[in-house]
């Protein structure tokens, strides 16, 4: 089995991933994902799809991030690796999708407008 090149994306974030098999090696941005993310919970997320698909330590992940914090960037690796996972066996998907991790989460940051401080803040009216 040849690299399986994927893309997932999250806010303004951009992760590609190239999964190939291995030991279960994870390099985001050329360190290690545990010194990347330094959280537990961002940790938790990078692992997910693997838990879910019951194969942690089969595949090494090679992850370019950028753009985004470090909770959307973890988000966007977390859909990558989703797709990735289904390209080698499409027996993936069904709990994948079940635990909702192959939807790309299409909320983003709405634009602030011109005449007021943020997107929905007024500037405080003044009746006199």
């Amino acid at each position: 089995m040849e690299v399986i090149n994927t893309s997932g994306r999250r806010k303004t974030a951009v992760a590609r991933v190239y999964l190939k098999p291995g030991n279960g090696q994870i390099i985001v941005n050329k360190k290690d994902y545990k010194e990347y993310f330094p959280t537990g919970v961002l940790q938790y997320i990078a692992n997910q799809p693997f838990e879910i698909t019951k194969n942690e330590g089969k595949y090494d992940v090679m992850v370019n991030l950028n753009g985004g914090g470090i909770k959307g960037q973890a988000e966007a690796m977390r859909l990558a690796v989703s797709k990735a996972l289904i390209a080698i066996d499409a027996e993936h998907r069904p709990p994948l999708k079940a635990k909702g991790l192959l939807r790309r989460d299409p909320r983003m940051v709405e634009r602030k407008k011109p005449g007021q401080p943020k997107a929905r803040k007024k500037f405080q009216f003044s009746k006199r």
